[in-house]
């Protein structure tokens, strides 16, 4: 009997530093999603709010590049008008993007973004930046949401033409 009280004495002098480690691990990953924000380390200049807003004050001038995925566009939003090119598929996308227009591409939180803004400056387009549609919705910007269309309800109208 003496022996087995010495093991289980052992074990939880063993285990405590384990279990204040895992209490210890628990309250940093709550802290986690601010410190493991990746830092923008992009050349092309990540856009707040306020700098996007001024460069969609002459659209003419300008051109959006959205890079995201078709379901992230539906599922976060988007900008009124733009170029939707996912990211990988941006080289064979370049013969229809005009060089004479500002690009600011866009992404989630912008890395993406800054990739292929990065990737369009070495091929000489004019990058003036990227953003984050997500910041920018966090900044107080109004981001336009993307229904889709219900597979049913489109076939019932076309049947119905």
């Amino acid at each position: 009997m003496k022996k087995s009280t010495k093991l289980i004495l052992l074990m939880m002098i063993l285990a405590t530093p384990v279990a204040f480690g895992a209490a210890h691990d628990h309250q940093n990953k709550a802290d986690a999603p601010a410190a493991a924000a990746k830092p923008y380390t992009y050349k092309t200049p990540k856009l707040n709010r306020a700098q996007f807003d001024e460069l969609l004050a002459k659209p003419e001038q300008l051109l959006i590049i959205d890079v995201r995925r078709p379901d992230e566009l539906t599922k976060i939003g988007g900008f009124p008008v733009y170029l939707s090119v996912q990211a990988k598929e941006i080289d064979s996308a370049l013969a229809f993007i005009p060089k004479d227009r500002s690009i600011v591409t866009v992404s989630n939180h912008a890395h993406r973004a800054g990739a292929v803004g990065d990737q369009l400056t070495d091929k000489g387009f004019k990058v003036v930046g990227a953003i984050g549609a997500q910041n920018y919705e966090e900044e107080g910007g109004t981001l336009t949401k993307i229904k889709p269309v219900d597979p049913k309800a489109k076939k019932a109208a076309e049947q119905k033409k």
